[in-house]
């Protein structure tokens, strides 16, 4: 017995658990920063057309829009996707993994909504692998070489590098709320303190889907966010635009 009354060597185990932790939170904080090259600002997920159209006004109904999208949209079936690419990518299943990242190029509601995903998707593996490279990656580009989405490309990166998938999916959830909000603060326009009450408003919601998707099958797949699906694909004959989806 230590005489602090810690077993030998728990003060070493404990500092490679933090090292470990430190270290998961880092790279999510990188990969996940407004600043990672994969373009983020540039997609609005058809809050864009939503705004014209008037049913984005102001904070609240920001937030009442980007609740259904992430409780029963865009955000709970990246959720999901997320997850089983990354429970293939740390199990080393190439087949499943091979079989979900052409699930998700499919699955996207509308050309732009394609768009979002598979750019985002590619520049993220490919600045990953070039700054933060893992054995993961890599056999994701030898397996499959079509359009990768932008959460199969984020799981298997975090399964690659180690950190869990709970951990990765609330980051990932974030910063897709966070750059909803951030087009929204653009578009309609609203000020920074409401983009950071709507980001609040919107903590228990992603909390929410995190525990959805965690316990969802691929069969839980699906969409009821049918204005939310529908302003995407009206943006893209929107003729005023500043964002690309």
């Amino acid at each position: 017995m230590l005489a602090g009354g810690g077993e030998p060597g728990s003060d070493t185990r404990r500092d490679t658990i933090c090292a470990s932790s430190s270290a998961a939170l880092y790279r999510l904080m990188a990969w996940l920063s407004p600043s990672y090259p994969v373009g983020a600002f540039s997609y609005s997920s058809g809050i864009e057309w939503a705004v014209e159209a008037g049913d984005i006004s102001d904070a609240a109904t920001l937030s009442d829009w980007l609740a259904v999208m992430m409780r029963a949209g865009a955000g709970f079936c990246d959720a999901v996707l997320f997850v089983h690419a990354h429970r293939a990518a740390s199990s080393a299943d190439d087949n499943s993994l091979r079989d979900i990242a052409e699930l998700a190029a499919a699955f996207a509601s509308s050309k732009e909504r394609h768009l979002e995903t598979t750019a985002q998707g590619r520049a993220f593996a490919e600045a990953t692998r070039a700054a933060w490279p893992c054995e993961a990656l890599d056999r994701l580009k030898d397996i499959w070489d079509g359009p990768l989405a932008y959460p199969v490309a984020v799981g298997v990166a975090a399964a690659g590098h180690g950190i869990g998938g709970a951990t990765a999916l609330h980051a990932f959830l974030h910063a897709v709320v966070a750059n909803w909000i951030s087009a929204g603060v653009r578009l309609v326009p609203l000020g920074q303190t409401d983009g950071q009450r709507v980001l609040a408003a919107m903590e228990p919601v992603v909390i929410a889907t995190v525990q959805r998707a965690l316990a969802a099958s691929l069969d839980d797949l699906g969409s009821a966010a049918f204005r939310a699906d529908l302003a995407s694909m009206r943006h893209e004959t929107q003729y005023t635009r500043l964002f690309r989806s």
